[in-house]
């Protein structure tokens, strides 16, 4: 994984791919976020009686 040093010329995790996994982990959570919102949002919604 070394899209982001092709990508922008830099090396910030000296190219061992963390900070790729990095991106691609808060990606996945973002997704994750937006595709099940009404079921995450329900968890916190106060409960009716």
């Amino acid at each position: 994984m070394d899209f982001f040093e092709t990508l922008l010329g830099l090396s910030p995790d000296g190219g061992d791919g963390s900070t790729e996994a990095m991106w691609v982990g808060a990606i996945a959570v973002g997704v994750v976020a937006i595709v099940f919102r009404r079921r995450i949002l329900g968890w916190f919604a106060p409960r009716r009686r």
